[in-house]
């Protein structure tokens, strides 16, 4: 059967409310792309594209491309989609490789798969035809898109063909795969990812000691097994019975995922941490590998309530970007992967409006300035959301801004032998406390899910695997910025000789309220994996942005294990004295 064209029939949308709406239509396409290191893997990729009924040849547009979270698909991205489109803007949303009716499989948005693959749909954008089908046999073609802004050159200078003036947003798979496409293609002009990722093998197995570079450790944590474990479960169920079918290969090897998945996730559960070989493919798929390929405006935007990718991550890729001269910009908003529903006023991604939600402003100034040219101001360089702050309606009053990441003076708490949290090394107690480690990494407490840390759990603890340090009652609130820091030493028995047999604990701070009850802040933890007790260290907690109430104390906890995580193999006995060294580190702001 010979090809012919396919002139689309448009479906007509009505248009979100906006200052200056406009109508457009979506058709739905699907794109055959060639990824993998020798681009030789042909995968189907479905998407639906938006176009503004004011775009012609006559008057073009910037575009924007977006797609999906892990487990996703297009559908997922309706909402910022039309708002955009109704804003004037060309959009094509589609489904991720292994998602959402698109073929092939997960590859964890690396760029040589993911990246190559977005490459091809800005090609699109850019009007190259041979891409796009109206069928998924991709037999009835479609022409390239001939109403997109084109560029003379690239961001890195350089003339290219079908350079369409284009932009991505997209969170958590669909924030990565951003990075993964500016690092394989200059044409892309600026990105917005969102609650992701900067090194994967420390979001599924972090560490919080030997850090090399941003988050990233010469040795790696601890796993967290019901994310891994709920990870590989969406992935593989993800293509049903009906992809599986359409595409057998899908179903060899590890299923719907590359084949280096499996013993990834296998060892998670297992022995509870990644191998060498695990740890170099996970960040294969990890900013942190390449961040020097992607040069062009970032705009980062991550969450407090996130125990999977937490704001340490987001700080690492702003450091690496900036160091190297990008324009870079970061929000830490309120909401995340263990607590999805952002606070009053920030962000609605079904239904975006830029005059009622604060981050919603952000992204269009951010789009309006890059993609449009208009000269809008894009806001500060840092700006976090503070829960304490009163207000009604946009969120913007709860935000503070400031020029500078750094926005925590160090506010020094001493670990003393009496349990105490003291403010000054002079009131240091000598004692020592001694907890344990249980064997085969099993948990020492009961306490909420790191998926979901909100949920109120009875707690409980096996005696004498927990050590903990308390302040007075504060006569004042304390407000923390940033991420905490614990310079420690502990010794154990029975000795250790690698990482195999490594001493696991976890590091956890709370807020204690005046009635005793405790708060785990946003469920977040800093396992430790020591592979050389004695030895003094500089163990980095996950960031924060919290007060502490007048009234209420800091807790500093050393626990022997944790219901997320799969600890250490081996038990060991623990003891941690009390000396001027053992210090806890807040980076505290003026509110």
């Amino acid at each position: 059967m010979t090809a012919t064209t396919v002139l689309l029939t448009p479906t007509t949308v009505a248009a979100p409310a906006t200052a200056d709406p406009v109508g457009f239509s979506k058709d739905t396409l699907h794109f055959q792309v060639s990824v993998g290191p020798s681009s030789d893997e042909s995968c189907d990729i479905v998407g639906d594209v938006y176009k503004p009924d004011s775009a012609s040849a006559e008057s073009r547009v910037p575009a924007v491309l977006t797609t999906n979270g892990f487990g996703g698909s297009k559908d997922d991205q309706a909402g910022i989609a039309s708002f955009f489109a109704s804003r004037g803007y060309a959009v094509l949303a589609y489904s991720g490789l292994g998602f959402g009716g698109s073929g092939c499989k997960i590859y964890l948005d690396n760029p040589e798969y993911d990246g190559r693959a977005a490459s091809e749909l800005v090609s699109f954008l850019g009007g190259k035809d041979g891409i796009a089908f109206g069928d998924p046999g991709h037999t009835l073609p479609v022409p390239g898109l001939d109403y997109v802004v084109q560029d003379e050159t690239a961001y890195n200078g350089t003339a290219q063909d079908h350079n369409p003036r284009v932009g991505m947003i997209g969170g958590s798979y669909g924030g990565s795969v951003q990075f993964a496409a500016a690092a394989v293609d200059p044409r892309i002009d600026t990105i917005i990812p969102m609650i992701t990722w900067n090194d994967l093998s420390y979001s599924f197995a972090p560490n919080g000691i030997g850090q090399t570079s941003g988050v990233s450790t010469s040795v790696p944590g601890a796993s967290k097994v019901l994310y891994a474990v709920g990870f590989g479960a969406s992935g593989i169920t993800d293509p049903g019975v009906e992809g599986y079918v359409q595409d057998p290969s899908r179903a060899s090897g590890c299923p719907n995922f590359a084949d280096a998945v499996c013993p990834a996730l296998d060892q998670a559960v297992v022995q509870g941490y990644p191998d060498a070989e695990s740890v170099d493919f996970l960040r294969q798929s990890s900013v942190v590998s390449y961040s020097d390929r992607v040069r062009i405006p970032v705009l980062l935007m991550q969450g407090q309530e996130d125990t999977l990718f937490d704001l340490n991550e987001s700080r690492a890729t702003f450091d690496a970007l900036r160091a190297q001269g990008n324009e870079v910009k970061m929000i830490w908003h309120s909401w995340g992967h263990s607590d999805e529903t952002p606070a009053e006023g920030e962000l609605n991604l079904d239904d975006p409006d830029p005059t009622t939600q604060y981050e919603a402003a952000r992204i269009v100034d951010w789009f309006d300035h890059y993609l449009k040219d208009t000269g809008v101001d894009t806001g500060p360089v840092f700006s976090y959301f503070r829960d304490w702050v009163d207000y009604s309606g946009i969120a913007t009053p709860a935000y503070a801004n400031s020029s500078d990441i750094d926005v925590g003076k160090d506010y020094s708490l001493y670990l003393s032998g009496d349990g105490s949290l003291t403010r000054h090394s002079g009131g240091i107690v000598p004692g020592a406390q001694t907890l344990s480690t249980l064997a085969g990494g099993l948990p020492t407490e009961s306490e909420a899910p790191n998926i979901r840390p909100g949920l109120q759990v009875p707690q409980g603890m096996v005696p004498d695997t927990r050590a903990q340090w308390s302040s007075e009652s504060l006569t004042d609130p304390l407000y923390v910025v940033g991420a905490p820091t614990l310079n420690l030493r502990v010794t154990a028995t029975p000795a250790v000789t690698g990482v195999e047999d490594a001493v696991v604990v976890f590091a956890k701070l709370y807020d204690v309220a005046p009635d005793g009850s405790e708060n785990l802040i946003n469920g977040l933890v800093a396992p430790l994996r020591i592979t050389e007790p004695g030895e003094p260290m500089r163990v980095t907690m996950p960031a924060i942005v919290h007060r502490f109430a007048e009234g209420h104390q800091v807790r500093l906890v050393v626990a022997g294990g944790d219901p997320s995580f799969r600890g250490g193999l081996v038990a060991h006995q623990v003891t941690i004295s009390s000396d001027p060294g053992q210090e806890l580190v807040l980076p505290v702001t003026g509110g």
